[in-house]
């Protein structure tokens, strides 16, 4: 671009669009040099350089459904850790037991929220083989969120690697049985040993596996009271998850902000509200934006309403991505190309909808399912939103069904599980370490 003149008047003020657009250029002028290989020659992150280091004192595989499971702190044998430096790049990556990390008390990510992270699973199929679910869509947003938080970039292809590496090392022992699964969080803190606003000098990035429960399936409940603090979408009598909407004075995400990335800032401040939630007999918060109080997730999931349009057409709608306020969800984008492909009699759209609306649609008998959908929650129908004083019920919640919404999820675990042949299903290599 030709450089222009400097006049002597005082700049405008930056507005919202402009600093939103300056972030997003940023950002996609730092992932373009990584695709591209054109930052500073350091070393790049290289799955080649891997290297195994056994552990000594291997733990037991606790049985589904336990205390352990509901904890959602039992954690496979081993980790993948890989170090950065602004000065050198990459160090070789190793799977190593799991343990603690070494960081120091002054460590950016302690004090300026400098960390990003995934959530992704890896199942056994019914065939005995071991997949992922479209990793490189998980990989593709673990690099756009690294970059919008300042952290390192790295080759998608190379981080897949490695997370299959992994993924392969462990699944013989920790997904043994064909329709188990295991939770996978990726994960990128910036470790460097100073206080200062900056961009981070030094990172690690490191790959765990957690035992999860099944939190979309109706029976799953915690075996003790004190085995977790997440329940099944019965654990309190409910037929379907019951959403209460967020009052004006909270907000998730906002225009411009980071709300399409997936960093611990976007989490952290909403427990109070989602543990409000959980004391009035609700399993989620749904997240509403501005005075319009247009519908945006429930919980960490995307949210899905079925219904007949004013128009008298079936119509799939969700709230749409370009404005930063909702993650670009992986079950999102799955649920979109699925309903697109195989069911010609319902519209999908992404576009902004109220609350108001929802309210209407049910008053006129036109409210048919709703539905939260991502990697956790997987699809969870919906049963009824408290909205200020309102309350808005689908027809789960009056003793129907979620046909529509069992039939996607029918339709993506099939492929998960290795049912239907798919590309998205991805299959892993295993070696037999154990």
């Amino acid at each position: 671009m030709a450089p222009t003149a400097v006049t002597p008047v005082s700049p405008p003020s930056p507005t919202l669009d402009s600093t939103s657009k300056l972030t997003k250029a940023g950002t996609e002028n730092t992932i373009a040099k990584t695709v591209s290989n054109t930052a500073p020659a350091v070393a790049e992150l290289d799955a080649s350089k891997c290297t195994i280091t056994p552990t000594l004192n291997p733990k037991r595989v606790p049985a589904p459904n336990s205390p352990e499971v509901w904890s959602q702190g039992y954690t496979s044998d081993h980790m993948l850790t890989a170090r950065w430096t602004e000065k050198s790049g990459w160090e070789s990556p190793e799977i190593r037991p799991y343990g603690p990390l070494s960081i120091m008390p002054t460590a950016s990510v302690l004090h300026y929220a400098t960390e990003c992270f995934e959530g992704m699973k890896a199942y056994r199929g019914d065939d005995g083989k071991v997949r992922l679910f479209r990793p490189d869509r998980n990989a593709k947003r673990f690099l756009q969120s690294a970059t919008r938080i300042a952290l390192p970039g790295f080759a998608p292809e190379e981080f897949l690697k490695l997370l299959k590496r992994f993924v392969g090392f462990e699944a013989s022992k920790w997904i043994s049985e064909p329709g188990h699964f295991i939770y996978i969080r990726p994960t990128m803190i910036a470790t460097a040993p100073a206080l200062g606003v900056q961009k981070p000098r030094e990172a690690l990035l490191y790959i765990m596996m957690v035992m999860f429960p099944a939190l979309d399936e109706p029976t799953a409940v915690p075996t003790s009271p004190s085995s977790g603090t997440q329940m099944g979408q019965e654990a309190k009598g409910a037929k379907g998850m019951r959403l209460l909407a967020s009052n004006h004075d909270m907000i998730r995400a906002w225009p411009g902000g980071f709300g399409s990335a997936k960093v611990g800032a976007n989490y952290g401040p909403s427990l109070v509200a989602q543990g409000e939630a959980r004391e009035r007999g609700y399993n989620q918060i749904l997240w509403l934006f501005g005075e319009e109080c247009y519908v945006t997730e429930a919980g960490g999931s995307n949210f899905f309403v079925l219904w007949i349009n004013e128009s008298g057409k079936k119509e799939l709608v969700t709230a749409p991505l370009g404005d930063g306020v909702i993650l670009e969800g992986v079950t999102r984008a799955s649920v979109l190309d699925l309903v697109r492909r195989s069911r010609p009699d319902v519209e999908v759209v992404e576009r902004k909808f109220t609350m108001e609306e929802l309210i209407k649609a049910e008053k006129e008998g036109r409210l048919l399912e709703g539905f939260g959908a991502g990697t956790a929650f997987f699809i969870a129908p919906v049963a009824d939103i408290h909205f200020r004083g309102t309350d808005v019920v689908f027809p789960l919640g009056k003793g129907g069904d979620a046909e529509f919404a069992m039939g996607i999820k029918k339709d993506l675990k099939d492929v998960m599980y290795g049912r239907a042949s798919h590309e998205w299903g991805v299959v892993v290599p295993e070696e037999k370490v154990y």
